[in-house]
């Protein structure tokens, strides 16, 4: 990210409106950018400024008097609708509103298998960002296997598929869907695919989802009381054969 797109940026990242990935993006700039820093460091002082002296104003009791006199009558008799049945009627619109807001707001609020898809597409930027792609770096699954012992609650599997074009090159511990997870690391020409394993609920093994984010590649399934999911910025094609190597060594394993 250059200073230009940061500074575009900014302000919807101090108001919390950037998904993962371009908040981790823009946080990493704003640690190595001094002059960005400061942009930010007077943007957010602003808003704390304009927050802390804002002035309120209470309207007069005059003005409740003539928007009461300009209520319309009752037919019939003449006489006034009393100024507090307008008042009840106003609140209990602004209460409709308000649910129908509420309600539109959690039609929009992402599911879990959504939000879980951000913290892995993060996980796998955030691993590239940090230089903190491996605990644990060797082509060796019998090196990587008992590595991962007494590090984790399960003992994930370990495929390598060098002959294949996809080496494993090592693995580390995660942190995803508030639990710790083993990803586990492969190259393909240049590319890397991190493969985070983690224990699901028993249940039937599962159909492979794919789905493209911010132009990276992911998949995840069910298979053997394991979730899997995979992303990389690697091309379609073979992004799909590594997922598919994937569930055939599964199968084969069974």
């Amino acid at each position: 990210m250059n200073c230009r797109d940061a500074l575009d940026l900014v302000h919807g990242y101090i108001d919390g409106e950037l998904d993962l990935v371009k908040s981790l993006e823009i946080e990493q700039h704003l640690g190595a950018c001094a002059a960005c820093k400061v942009q930010y460091d007077q943007v957010r002082e602003l808003g704390s400024g304009i927050r802390a002296h804002a002035l309120y104003h209470a309207a007069p009791s005059a003005l409740r008097a003539r928007v009461a006199a300009a209520l319309p009558r009752e037919a019939g008799n003449g006489a006034r609708k009393p100024a507090w049945a307008w008042w009840r009627m106003a609140a209990a619109m602004a209460l409709f509103t308000l649910l129908g807001l509420g309600f539109g707001l959690a039609l929009l609020r992402p599911g879990a298998e959504a939000r879980l898809a951000d913290e892995v597409l993060a996980g796998h930027v955030r691993s590239l960002m940090a230089d903190h792609l491996m605990d644990v770096a060797s082509s060796d699954q019998h090196t990587v296997k008992p590595w991962i012992a007494g590090k984790l609650d399960f003992s994930p599997p370990v495929m390598d598929f060098s002959a294949q074009g996809y080496a494993l090159a090592g693995g580390r511990l995660d942190y995803l869907g508030e639990r710790g997870v083993m990803a586990l690391v492969y190259r393909r020409h240049g590319h890397v695919i991190n493969l985070f394993v983690w224990p699901q609920a028993p249940e039937a093994d599962s159909s492979v989802r794919s789905d493209t984010r911010q132009g990276y590649n992911m998949a995840h399934f069910t298979r053997a009381g394991m979730a899997f999911w995979a992303v990389s910025d690697l091309n379609p094609e073979e992004f799909n054969s590594f997922v598919g190597l994937v569930r055939e060594q599964l199968a084969s394993a069974r």
